[in-house]
């Protein structure tokens, strides 16, 4: 560990990602969290996900909080991230917009081919979050 990690001092720099580089990096990892309100509060589930275009997919189980939600378009954000404690360096990228549920069966179809859950529930509802607004940040050293 170098002395400045020890003394707790980073000397990482910040620097801000395009929209372009953002959907890269989020495309390049499987998992995430999305992030909507429930009653008013806010709640963070983690997902694993796919990119497609301007669009982030996700799977959720008929009936949760998500899936009752994006029935009126509500507004989420998605965040993923690759960090490492250690060096203090990595990415964090988040995506905010309006999610809905994919009801077209044969989109619904090709995206549980493409995206296999992580979890053994039945997570047959097919949630896509239009990438509105996308920020991202790098630490470099």
């Amino acid at each position: 560990m170098t002395s400045e990690l020890a003394a707790g001092v980073s000397g990482a720099r910040m620097i801000e990602l395009g929209r372009g580089e953002c959907l890269a990096l989020l495309a390049g990892v499987p998992l995430g969290r999305v992030g909507f309100t429930r009653q008013a509060l806010p709640v963070i589930r983690p997902v694993n996900h796919l990119v497609d275009g301007d669009t982030v997919v996700i799977r959720t189980h008929p009936g949760s909080a998500l899936a009752r939600h994006t029935t009126v378009d509500e507004v989420v954000v998605y965040e993923a991230d690759d960090l490492d404690a250690r060096t203090r360096t990595g990415w964090s990228v988040m995506v905010t917009g309006r999610a809905s549920l994919v009801t077209a069966p044969w989109e619904a179809a090709r995206y549980r081919a493409l995206l296999i859950p992580w979890t053994d529930r039945d997570v047959d509802e097919i949630v896509s979050i239009q990438a509105d607004l996308v920020t991202g940040y790098r630490l470099l050293r």
